[in-house]
């Protein structure tokens, strides 16, 4: 068996693995709305968002970049279905409240840090680690992640917009690794998707290690996900490396 490579190189995502949203969708929703003297529940706003978010998915993927729509239509008629899904036929009254959420969310205090992000990142360069964003996001992700602090630990930020390709696309991941002139088996992603993040790295030879919160992982993917590679925190990861850098060692 040939020597395993030493991880030169580290991958992120982004929501839900380094940042998230300071209030949930509906109450952001709803707030805006209210203050333009539109009244819906938070609730309702919230489980249409589901809902809209997974439908213009299916039907336009990767922001529909490829059938003519930019990120910020992508996203401006995701809040008009949702709105419209809660109940507010009036699309007339929704679209400034669509295009004030918009700008909203591309402001670093519509997010706020995940519990060690910060210590975590700089633990990874203060070992000589390479860091890279790899994020199914748009091209508001770098004023976001300037804004929070966070740009400067990372060599480049690749977007699924400015990528063309999303996560679990192999594309995304094999263009991460040209920028960074690594092989694959030399490095690792970190994410909170099994399918994204975690299978999507391993699928293209990378190592990649799965975020997981407090709500208890599906069994499928808890017995398919090696114990060492399941993160229940980001200050998990940094022993994680080391016993991985052992395990190579051994071989």
């Amino acid at each position: 068996m040939g020597r395993r490579l030493p991880i030169r190189l580290l991958t992120w995502d982004v929501k839900d693995t380094l940042l998230r949203f300071r209030h949930p969708v509906g109450e952001e929703y709803a707030s805006k709305a209210r203050a333009r003297g539109l009244e819906v529940e938070a609730a309702a706003l919230g489980q249409a968002f589901t809902q809209a978010y997974r439908t213009q998915s299916r039907s336009f993927p990767n922001y529909g970049l490829s059938q003519g729509l930019t990120s910020r239509r992508w996203w401006l008629d995701v809040v008009l279905q949702t709105f419209y899904l809660a109940g507010v036929r009036d699309a007339q009254a929704v679209a400034p409240i669509a295009d004030q959420l918009y700008e909203d969310f591309s402001k670093p205090c519509t997010w706020q840090l995940l519990e060690g992000a910060e210590a975590t990142l700089r633990g990874c360069r203060k070992r000589g680690l390479r860091l890279a964003v790899v994020s199914n996001f748009d091209r508001r992700l770098e004023d976001i992640l300037t804004g929070l602090g966070l740009r400067e630990h990372f060599d480049f930020v690749l977007t699924s917009e400015a990528a063309g390709w999303p996560k679990p696309d192999p594309r995304i991941f094999h263009e991460a690794l040209r920028l960074a002139q690594v092989e694959p088996a030399g490095a690792a992603h970190i994410g909170d998707s099994y399918l994204c993040d975690y299978k999507g790295a391993q699928d293209v030879g990378m190592h990649s290690f799965l975020l997981f919160g407090p709500e208890p992982l599906d069994s499928a993917i808890k017995c398919s996900v090696p114990q060492e590679r399941l993160l229940p925190s980001l200050s998990h990861l940094l022993p994680a490396l080391d016993r991985l850098e052992g395990s190579a060692l051994e071989l």
